[in-house]
């Protein structure tokens, strides 16, 4: 990768003129010589002089993430053949042939650093190791299900929350992302992460580590941080952040970046709507934070913590001044 130089390329006044005459009579070879130019100088930014790389496909990935969310949950009207193993075979092997590709080409686009005295990992490496982890995503999930069907009253049956619920749709994808974080692609991690949260308005970094029987209720407007971490049996409800309080910088002014800076929620937590959780603190076994709750300390197990509560003061006669 090559350092910022854009002014190498072209300087502002002469991306201000091309620009004014785009502006002045809308003329596509105009338009077309702008863009040209903007985006030669992008590419040499990002790669220097060489041709830039093939980038991964977001479509592609969806379509990926969709099948292998049919290979863990398939659907009757998914099953053109006779068994629903069969299915899954096919399934996977389509998936799986895809995902190679799109792993090639992040390796291509931002090469991994191994040590020395080890080879670098091949996508076909990565994709392997993905999809031995496949039963025990679903094993997880199944564990996630579970408890969500055992924390909403409103909740009918198993198969409504598979299919219905945004905050396991949500769960579904983090899971699958989080082993490509973890397996060392992290953009295609990020890729799956933003289509759920595009899908489901539920935003979780492919970096978090949650645990089994993870509940999101409701969900839209959760946030949850990178290197947030998140034990067995936690319940969160819509509009929930678990963020970072401040970003350390280095001796230059840049962001120290993968530093744990976001909350440990143990065991059995449960987090009401529109609480803000930040900092790299722990929130004990057991407790409990009421909504629109604004914590940035470390609280111990079996806390409950809510609002202070409001107060009517009447003062009468001048008093109160």
């Amino acid at each position: 990768m090559v350092k910022p130089g854009l002014a190498q390329l072209a300087s502002e006044s002469n991306m201000t003129m091309l620009l004014e005459t785009v502006s002045n009579d809308h003329d596509i070879d105009a338009i077309i010589s702008a863009l040209s130019a903007l985006r030669r100088a992008s590419q040499a930014q990002r790669y220097g002089h060489v041709a830039p790389p093939q980038l991964p496909s977001k479509f592609v990935m969806a379509s990926i993430v969709e099948g292998i969310t049919a290979v863990l949950y398939p659907r009757p009207p998914e099953l053109p053949f006779d068994s629903t193993d069969e299915f899954i075979a096919s399934t996977l092997k389509t998936c799986l042939g895809g995902l190679r590709e799109q792993v090639r080409r992040e390796f291509a686009l931002f090469p991994v650093d191994a040590p020395n005295e080890q080879p670098q990992p091949r996508p076909k490496d990565i994709v392997d190791a993905f999809a031995r982890a496949i039963p025990r995503v679903r094993t997880l999930l199944d564990a996630d299900i579970r408890a969500a069907y055992a924390g909403d009253p409103a909740a009918k049956s198993l198969d409504e929350i598979i299919f219905c619920y945004p905050g396991v749709a949500a769960l579904i994808k983090h899971r699958l992302a989080h082993e490509l974080y973890r397996l060392g692609v992290p953009m295609m991690a990020r890729i799956v992460a933003e289509i759920a949260h595009s899908q489901t308005g539920i935003d979780i970094h492919p970096g978090a580590e949650i645990d089994q029987g993870f509940f999101i209720d409701h969900g839209t407007g959760v946030v949850i941080g990178e290197t947030a971490r998140i034990g067995k049996n936690v319940r969160l409800y819509q509009a929930v952040t678990l963020g970072a309080k401040r970003f350390d910088v280095d001796e230059n002014g840049a962001l120290e970046k993968g530093k744990p800076r976001h909350p440990i929620l143990e065991d059995d937590v449960v987090i009401y709507a529109g609480a803000t959780v930040l900092g790299r603190i722990t929130i004990g076994r057991g407790s409990t934070i009421g909504g629109n709750v604004w914590l940035t300390h470390s609280v111990p197990p079996g806390s409950n913590i809510t609002q202070a509560k409001a107060r009517i003061e009447l003062f009468d006669h001048g008093a109160g001044i």
